[in-house]
């Protein structure tokens, strides 16, 4: 028996990423982050929101893409992980969509790079795909950075 499992969509650059619904806490604009010198390139900073310190990680960053434009505000994806919230910086968030799980793919031999790591797979939607993200390997990857750096 097969069934149907919910994501929150969210953009980067041309890419259509997923959450599952249950991680996504709330979408936020905006904020100051505080800076970490310490911490990895991937790590933006700190973000307080209502009292609750968030770490931030840009997912262009994770991706390895070429950084926004000036005037582009980025929005926050706010998660629930085992070990706290964190945010994922995100160009937009779309609706919620709800996917078969039999149109589930591993991830396409053609897609290369940084997106395919951080992908647990692909959902065919009309018209593209829903690329599901790893959100465990995410944070993992805010803790390491080719730059040495390191978030713990």
């Amino acid at each position: 028996m097969t069934g149907t499992r919910g994501f929150t969509s969210c953009f980067v650059g041309d890419l259509c990423f997923g959450v599952e619904v249950a991680q996504v806490q709330e979408v936020a604009a905006g904020g100051a982050l505080t800076r970490l010198p310490l911490a990895s390139s991937r790590v933006s900073g700190l973000l307080n929101l209502r009292g609750q310190i968030i770490a931030v990680t840009d997912l262009r960053r994770c991706l390895d893409l070429d950084d926004r434009a000036a005037g582009d505000v980025p929005l926050h994806l706010i998660l629930q992980t085992d070990e706290g919230c964190v945010s994922l910086l995100v160009d937009r968030v779309g609706d919620v969509v709800d996917v078969d799980e039999r149109d589930f793919e591993l991830p396409p031999e053609t897609m290369r790079g940084r997106a395919r790591e951080l992908i647990r797979g692909a959902y065919k939607l009309d018209g593209g795909l829903l690329l599901a993200l790893d959100t465990a390997r995410i944070l993992i990857d805010m803790e390491q950075s080719p730059d040495g750096g390191g978030y713990r």
